[in-house]
């Protein structure tokens, strides 16, 4: 078994991942508080191209999906090919 001195350094490691993880949450916290206007305004901008008739909920979806592959420099060569592939194995 533990021997007493071995059962404190336990403790105090747990204690000190407990301490952590509330430093975390906190830092998490503050970080999402900053940016839920921003998430706001993307929310109303969806919005007001749905509401004026520009662009379909689906179309959005899809030119945010869009700027994320050409973001990240996505080949869509590669892309298509894997969904491919992925689509043929699913189908049987």
């Amino acid at each position: 078994m533990f021997q007493e001195n071995e059962f404190a350094v336990v403790e105090q490691i747990r204690d000190e991942k407990a301490e952590k993880m509330v430093e975390f949450i906190r830092s998490l916290k503050a970080i999402e508080d900053a940016i839920e206007p921003y998430a706001e305004q993307k929310r109303e901008l969806r919005k007001d191209f749905k509401e004026q008739g520009w662009l379909t909920g689906d179309e959005i979806s899809l030119t945010v999906k869009a700027y994320r592959m050409m973001k990240n420099d996505i080949d869509m060569d590669e892309l298509v090919e894997t969904y491919n592939s992925i689509r043929r194995l699913t189908r049987g």
